[in-house]
């Protein structure tokens, strides 16, 4: 999912870059929420594997 936001802001600076302003607020709006959507897995996936850890001692 982070490959897709990265992807997306990838496409946003382009396309800013050439004045396709419409494109680029698309593709940075897409590439912000799927970037806090991958951040929040990140931290969920770690405090599962925290509290896994702890259980098995």
């Amino acid at each position: 999912m982070l490959k897709w936001a990265l992807l997306f802001f990838v496409v946003s600076l382009i396309a800013g870059l050439f004045g396709f302003t419409g494109i680029a607020a698309g593709a940075a709006a897409a590439a912000k929420i799927l970037f806090y959507i991958a951040v929040v897995l990140f931290v969920v996936f770690l405090l599962l594997g925290v509290f896994a850890a702890r259980a098995i001692k």
